[in-house]
């Protein structure tokens, strides 16, 4: 028995998300997501930073993995926010098994996704690269090594999606982002130990930043485990219910897949770019691959404030409280946009600058300089499209954000890229992006209108 139950007779504790204030609810939830985002982003750049010293070659072959990697994250992040809004919301309807279930359910499917991807890893890894780069067998051999490591001890990973995730569908976002930052700040002290041979150790290379992120991966998943197992009444995690049931996985998948969907098409995009890229030059690849490090600082708090926004409108909107699900949405829109405005700011002021901590030769900030202020204009809509796509997921209709997605990555921007480089002019490319967000955010705007009456419509009925 829970010491934390309360005494017979009397009244349950109701759970700050659905009695705080909505603006000093969302700081509290999603600052600290905020900075474990930051941290997140902070060491998925060190990681380029520091494999960029040793060659190009080196940061182009961290730069074509991340389609294999990104999908990875896609699918354990998807999950994650599936286990989370069917928590948050049964927690809200004061469905307590259903939670649990949820939560043993939602382990079980984290464990057999690290299952899958270490078999991808391990098989698909080189003929992977060799699609990619087969002209330049030393960002091959580079690669395929480095995937190999991610993907096939992507355990912590998965296991620190879950893991953090029901620690901030129960509103401990504090604990969740202690969790992201140890294994972030461990990654990052020991990427040079490895990468260079620091301290007694031997010269890892492209290999040692792989052996550092897993390493860190693991640590933040078994501190998550041990945070929920101490500090997390509001679920109880017992073996017997880590076990499938398929009811439980469906409802999780059902907000899930649409947003494990929306992240692998970026994997596609990002490998269908690469593609389109490596015909111009290598030195391109790099480019797009340093842009994507770089943006990470802008995007990653957006997420952090996206993921504190998801448990409250779940919540609220199990609770019938329409009222507080429309302020927060509000109010996490605006904080979006601003946040996107400054980061397009920073990109327009000082594009050489941010490469030049990739140690970016004078061909690579050439093409880089232009490619960062073009693609940096669709950060200011970027904002609204990230938060109204979670919205629609949370309260029901996941459906809309993984068409906004589709349309945005497959339908508009790879075409109008691939269109664009038959000019022969690569800074064209690059302007695939800002158009590829205009057709987003009109759909965005579309969809959030229709879930928003929906949603109302409903608990109206179940009201009366």
């Amino acid at each position: 028995m829970n010491d934390k139950t309360p005494a017979a007779g009397a009244a349950p504790q109701e759970n700050k998300m659905g009695v705080q204030p909505i603006g000093r609810l969302l700081a509290s939830m999603a600052i600290p997501m905020m900075l474990s985002m930051l941290v997140q982003a902070l060491y998925n750049v060190v990681d380029s930073v520091f494999v960029s010293r040793i060659s190009e070659n080196a940061l182009n072959a961290v730069s074509l993995a991340f389609p294999l990697q990104n999908l990875m994250i896609a699918v354990g992040a998807g999950t994650a926010v599936g286990i989370n809004a069917l928590l948050s919301r049964s927690l809200g309807e004061k469905k307590q098994e259903m939670a649990d279930r949820a939560a043993g359910t939602g382990i079980f499917l984290s464990l057999c996704n690290a299952v899958v991807f270490a078999l991808i890893g391990i098989f698909l890894s080189r003929a992977f690269f060799m699609s990619q780069a087969k002209s330049v067998p030393e960002i091959v051999e580079m690669g395929t090594a480095y995937t190999r490591i991610c993907l096939g001890l992507s355990v912590g990973l998965f296991c620190q999606f879950c893991f953090e995730r029901l620690l901030q569908s129960t509103g401990r976002t504090v604990l969740a982002m202690a969790t992201q930052m140890i294994g972030a700040v461990i990654n990052i002290v020991l990427d040079p130990v490895f990468i260079f041979g620091l301290c007694g150790m031997p010269r890892l290379g492209v290999t040692g930043a792989a052996v550092a992120t897993v390493l860190g991966q693991f640590v933040g998943a078994l501190l998550a485990i041990l945070l929920n197992l101490k500090r997390n009444p509001d679920i109880h995690i017992r073996l017997r219910l880590i076990r499938p049931d398929r009811r439980v996985a469906k409802e999780i998948y059902r907000v899930g897949v649409p947003s494990i969907v929306m992240q692998s098409i970026g994997s596609v995009m990002t490998f269908g770019m690469n593609k389109i890229l490596f015909v111009f030059t290598p030195t391109a690849t790099a480019v797009f691959g340093a842009y994507f490090k770089i943006q990470s600082f802008i995007f990653m708090p957006v997420f952090g404030l996206n993921n504190g926004m998801l448990p409250i409108i779940s919540y609220n909107y199990g609770a019938a409280r329409m009222d507080r699900v429309k302020r927060t949405v509000k109010l996490t829109i605006c904080t979006a946009v601003c946040i996107m405005t400054a980061g397009f700011a920073v990109f327009q002021l000082a594009p050489a600058t941010l490469l030049a901590l990739f140690d970016a030769s004078a061909e690579m900030t050439a093409i880089g300089v232009p490619a960062l202020r073009i693609i940096s204009i669709s950060f200011l809509l970027a904002g609204f499209c990230i938060i109204s796509g979670s919205v629609c997921q949370a309260i029901g209709n996941p459906l809309y954000s993984m068409v906004v997605s589709i349309c945005r990555q497959l339908v508009v921007l790879l075409p109008a890229a691939w269109l664009l480089a038959q000019t022969g002019r690569l800074e064209l490319v690059w302007w695939s992006f800002p158009i590829a967000e205009i057709a987003s955010v009109t759909l965005s705007a579309i969809f959030l209108r229709r879930t928003m009456r929906s949603a109302g419509a409903k608990l109206a009925s179940r009201k009366a």
